[in-house]
């Protein structure tokens, strides 16, 4: 079995289909009330690992690229989203100073170790244009050190203070770091209807009480 493969395996194992959906449903409302408006509607994103594409896939922005190495993923992104099977460190489809956005959620923490994630940094740095912002969601180990370790994928554990070195080391600018954000996983008991995420989206002094993923923007300079 390939690595490719074993991705799937373990994302088919881990979300079922109802599972899906829930996300499904629950990024499509993310994008429409929050991150629409952090994009270039009329510029381009490229989404770092996007999974079974819920973020990609809902977006409003005119050009779209993802990758990610899950077959899965080609099979579910929308026909309108350029997607290459690719590593996040292997752009090369890409020409420099190309993209307004990158976007990536939940990704980082499966890379092997910090020298990977350099390697990714790098890459981002280039392909996105002089003041093009890089949006990293992920957990935060500083809140969920107990749980982070309990799915097997997970290799580098990053707080919101380590990846903002992060990036600054490999050249970007942190403009936003937000410790606090989502709850960690979508799979927990608490309640998901839209109306209760749109709440909880507007009243910011409701994610420290629940959120443990971290948000952070940087600026390419």
């Amino acid at each position: 079995m390939t690595a490719s493969d074993k991705l799937a395996e373990i994302y088919a194992k881990r979300f079922d289909k109802q599972g899906h959906e829930s996300r499904e449903r629950i990024w499509r409302l993310l994008c429409r009330r929050f991150f629409d408006r952090r994009m270039e509607t009329e510029g381009s994103v490229l989404e770092l690992g996007c999974g079974h594409c819920e973020f990609i896939n809902n977006i409003d922005v005119r050009t779209r690229y993802a990758v990610d190495l899950n077959p899965d993923s080609e099979r579910v992104v929308h026909a309108d989203v350029i997607f290459r099977r690719t590593p996040a460190d292997q752009l090369a489809f890409l020409d420099d100073n190309s993209i307004d956005r990158i976007f990536t959620s939940n990704f980082l923490e499966h890379l092997h170790d910090k020298r990977a994630c350099d390697r990714v940094l790098t890459e981002a740095l280039r392909v996105l244009k002089p003041g093009g912002h890089f949006i990293a969601l992920g957990p935060n180990i500083r809140y969920v050190f107990d749980q982070y370790w309990d799915f097997y994928d997970h290799y580098l554990p990053l707080s919101h203070v380590s990846l903002a070195e992060g990036l600054e080391i490999n050249g970007f600018e942190v403009i936003e770091n937000i410790p606090r954000f989502l709850p960690y996983s979508m799979q927990s008991k608490l309640p998901t209807a839209d109306v209760l995420i749109i709440v909880y989206l507007r009243m910011r002094l409701l994610w420290p009480l629940v959120g443990k993923q971290f948000l952070i923007t940087a600026r390419k300079p």
